[in-house]
Formats: structure tokens, C-alpha cells, sequence
């Protein structure tokens, strides 16, 4: 059994991944092997994500004490949490792909999505959303395409001068033989 002191420090360090996460979702999970939830954990440090079993008890005083309400109804039963860091859909991706495959054992519960408590089908649409790479690909796309059409103008504008300047020359040869 802890003590009062380790507690405390288990709370500040859930208080701390809290705040640092763009998003912690909350999942029920039983059942699952320690192989699968290893692999789980492996999945999710590549995208910048961890995975945390903590108490209900001691997440609910970290999130009171970082101003989340509603969590409470929530956390009854194991709960596992996971913090995404960088990109808040590739948490959401990786845990509801992983939901899929095993098909029992791991239920998303509850998201806080930048400090606001977001339900389980906000989180799979969350899950849905392209990734961050996907999206940056598009607006290069984007910023690629009047571009290239821009050049495709100035070429044609160029080949049009040329074609002139030939005639011109042609023009100019046949009045010289006559």
C-alpha cells in the first residue's frame, strides 16, 4: 500500500502528463494479454503517446485539481489512460484500431480533449480525422498547385514568344530571297 507521500507524487505526476497532453483518453480494459498491451504501449510511444494504468481515486484528485469536472462518473472500474502529446488523433487512431482488432478488452470510456471533457463518439470521430501528416501533405498540395499553374502561364507565354520571334524569322528570310 503507498503511502501518503507516494500518493502525493503519483498525483502530481498524473497532474503533470494531464497538462502536457493535447488529449488523455480514458478506456475500460480486461482481459488483455501483457503481450497486447505491450504491443499496445509500443504503438503508441512511436506516435508520441503513452499509456498509464493509474487509480480512479488519484486521477480524480488530478483532475480536480486541474479543473476538469466530469471524469468522476467515469472512472469506475480499470481504467487505463492515455496521454497524447503531439498529434491528439493519432491516440485516438491508435487505441480505437487496437478496440477493433482485439474486439473485447479495451473500451474507450471518456476524452479530455485541451482541458475539456469530450465523449466517447467525439473521440472516434477524432480517431477519423486525417493524420497531421496527411493534413500537411494537402496544404503543400495546395500550395503547390497555383504554383505550378503559374509556371505552366509563364511557359506558354514564353513558347508563344518564341513561335513569333520564328515566324518573325521566317518571314523576314523569304523577303530576303524574293
Amino acid at each position: 500500500m503507498p503511502t501518503r507521500q507516494e500518493k502525493e507524487q503519483m498525483v502530481a505526476e498524473l497532474k503533470e502528463k494531464m497538462e502536457k497532453a493535447q488529449v488523455v483518453i480514458l478506456a475500460d480494459y480486461h482481459g488483455i494479454t501483457v503481450d497486447k498491451i505491450t504491443e499496445l504501449r509500443s504503438q503508441l510511444r512511436k506516435a508520441g503517446c503513452e499509456l498509464k494504468v493509474a487509480k480512479n481515486t488519484l486521477t480524480k484528485i488530478a483532475a480536480k485539481e486541474l479543473g476538469i469536472e466530469g471524469l468522476d462518473s467515469y472512472l469506475v472500474g480499470p481504467t487505463v489512460l492515455t496521454f497524447g502529446y503531439q498529434d491528439p488523433a493519432a491516440a485516438a487512431k491508435i487505441l480505437s484500431k487496437f478496440a477493433k482488432e482485439i474486439k473485447e478488452g479495451l473500451d474507450i470510456k471518456v476524452g479530455v480533449l485541451e482541458g475539456a471533457v469530450v465523449d466517447k463518439g467525439q473521440i472516434k470521430e477524432l480517431a477519423n480525422l486525417p493524420s497531421r501528416e496527411e493534413l500537411l501533405a494537402k496544404v503543400v498540395g495546395g500550395m503547390q498547385a497555383p504554383l505550378y499553374g503559374f509556371a505552366g502561364v509563364l511557359a506558354a507565354n514564353l513558347r508563344n514568344l518564341v513561335y513569333v520571334l520564328e515566324a518573325v524569322r521566317k518571314n523576314k528570310e523569304e523577303q530576303a530571297a524574293s
